[in-house]
C-alpha cells in the first residue's frame, strides 16, 4: 500500500471557507445530517424487510418469455413499488410513483411496458431521464428484459455521436430513452417526433427539475399526444414538480412507498476529522479498514474529485473518477470498471452521479459536504440498495460544527 505517509499532497483549501464562499450553510447541513444519524442509530422496524408483496412475478398477466427473462435475472419477490405498480400499468392506468432510490422502480415500469409492446408491436414508449448514466442503465435493464423478444431501443443522450442515434431512430425502435438536452436537439432537427408515443415515462422527475430542465419538460409535454398513458416517478413531489405532474398525468393511481427520507438499511455516521491531520490521510485510514469493499466517494467539484482520485491511485488504491469534464465514453468506462470490480473506489460529483444504480456498494463517503440535505439523501441512496445493508459516512472538520 502507500509508503509515503509524510508526503503532503498539495493544498486542499480550507473546507469551511470554500463552503462559505459558495453560499452553502454548512452548519445547517451538518445539523440536518447529525439529526438523521441520531435517529438511525435507534433501530426501528425495518420497513423493507417487513413488507410482504401480494404478488409474485409469475402472478402478473405478462407473456411467458418475459417471465423467463425475469427469472434469468434472479429476481426474488417484487419490491413494494413493483408489487403495486406493475398491475396498474398493465391495465393502462396513469401512475405516479413516489419512492426512494434503490427500490426497484425501473423494473416496475419496464416489465409491464415490455409486455405491452410485445403484445402490440405498434406501441411505442418514450422514457425521459435526467442524466446519461441513468438513461444508459435503463437501456441496459431493458435489454435484459427483452432478450429474445425482438424489441429494440434507441438511446438518445449527450456525449455520444448524434448520427448513430439518428440511425437508430430511423429503425423505428419500440423504445426511445433519452435525456432532455439531446432529445430537444433531435426534435428541433426533425429526427424525433414525440407525437408518435402513446406511452411516456418521466423518471426521477425531481432530479430533472433540480438540474434545470423544467422548461424542456413542459415543452415535451406539449408535444405528446393528448391521449396517452403517462407514468411519473419521483423521490419527492413539491413545487415545480407538482406543477409538472398536474400537466402530465390524468386521473393517476398514486403509489407512495417512501416512508422516510433515507432507507432503514443504511447505517449513517458523522466522522469528526482530527485537527492538524491531512484530510486525505484520514480518508486513507478509513479505506484500508475491513469491509470497505466497494466505496463511492462524493466530492464537490470536478477538479477536486479528479485530484483526489489521482492521489488515491498514487497511494496504491484502485480508484477512478466520474465527473462532467470527462467524455461520455470515459465516464462509461470507469462505471463499467467499478461495476466489474476492476476498481473498488469510485469518486464522483453530484451532477455526474445522478441516477447511478450500482449493486453492492458497501460504503458511501461524503468527502465534501453536499450542497443541501436533499443532495445528502440522494448521495447515500447509492448504498443499501435492494434490501442490502450499507454504510454512509460524512467527514466533518471540528471547526465546522
Amino acid at each position: 500500500m502507500y509508503q509515503q505517509r509524510n508526503r503532503r499532497p498539495g493544498n486542499n483549501n480550507n473546507f469551511r471557507r470554500r463552503y462559505a464562499q459558495s453560499g452553502v450553510n454548512t452548519a445547517d447541513i451538518i445539523r440536518a445530517i447529525r439529526s438523521v444519524c441520531a435517529v438511525k442509530n435507534v433501530r426501528t422496524t425495518d420497513i423493507a424487510k417487513s413488507f410482504a408483496p401480494l404478488h409474485r412475478f409469475e402472478d402478473f398477466p405478462i407473456v411467458e418469455i418475459l417471465k423467463n427473462n425475469i427469472r434469468a435475472k434472479r429476481y426474488g419477490l417484487p419490491t413494494q413499488i413493483q408489487d403495486e405498480a406493475i398491475g396498474a400499468i398493465i391495465t393502462g392506468r396513469d401512475v405516479v410513483g413516489v419512492a426512494n432510490t434503490g427500490t426497484g422502480k425501473t423494473a416496475a415500469f419496464l416489465i409491464p411496458l415490455v409486455d405491452k409492446v410485445f403484445k402490440n408491436r405498434s406501441e411505442k414508449v418514450f422514457i425521459l431521464a435526467p442524466t446519461r448514466e441513468l438513461a444508459l442503465q435503463i437501456n441496459e435493464e431493458l435489454t435484459s428484459f427483452t432478450r429474445g423478444m425482438g424489441i429494440y431501443s434507441a438511446l438518445c443522450v449527450g456525449g455520444l455521436p448524434m448520427f448513430r442515434q439518428i440511425k437508430d431512430l430511423r429503425r423505428n425502435p419500440s423504445f426511445v430513452i433519452g435525456t432532455p438536452g439531446r432529445v430537444k436537439d433531435l426534435i428541433q432537427e426533425r429526427h424525433l417526433s414525440l407525437s408518435q408515443f402513446k406511452t411516456v415515462v418521466l423518471d426521477e422527475a425531481d432530479r430533472m427539475v433540480d438540474i434545470g430542465f423544467i422548461d424542456e419538460i413542459k415543452y415535451f409535454i406539449s408535444l405528446f399526444p393528448p391521449v396517452r398513458q403517462s407514468l411519473f416517478f419521483s423521490a419527492t413531489i413539491s413545487g415545480k414538480v407538482r406543477e409538472t405532474l398536474n400537466a402530465f398525468v390524468r386521473n393517476p393511481l398514486m403509489i407512495s412507498v417512501k416512508h422516510q427520507d433515507t432507507a432503514e438499511n443504511i447505517d449513517q455516521s458523522v466522522i469528526e476529522l482530527e485537527r492538524g491531520r491531512n484530510k486525505i490521510d484520514q480518508l486513507h485510514d478509513l479505506l484500508i479498514k475491513d469491509g470497505f469493499s466497494k466505496v463511492l466517494i462524493f466530492g464537490r467539484t470536478k477538479w477536486g474529485v479528479q485530484k483526489l482520485a489521482d492521489e488515491l491511485v498514487i497511494r496504491g488504491f484502485k480508484a477512478g473518477a466520474l465527473h462532467g469534464n470527462k467524455r461520455q465514453s470515459q465516464r462509461q468506462k470507469v462505471m463499467d470498471q467499478f461495476k466489474r470490480g476492476e476498481i473498488d473506489i469510485l469518486l464522483a460529483t453530484d451532477v455526474a452521479s445522478r441516477g447511478l444504480d450500482i449493486q453492492e456498494v458497501s460504503h458511501v463517503i461524503n468527502y465534501d459536504l453536499p450542497a443541501s440535505y436533499d443532495d445528502y439523501v440522494h448521495r447515500i441512496g447509492r448504498t443499501g440498495r435492494a434490501n442490502n445493508r450499507g454504510v454512509a459516512l460524512t467527514l466533518v472538520e471540528k471547526s465546522t460544527q
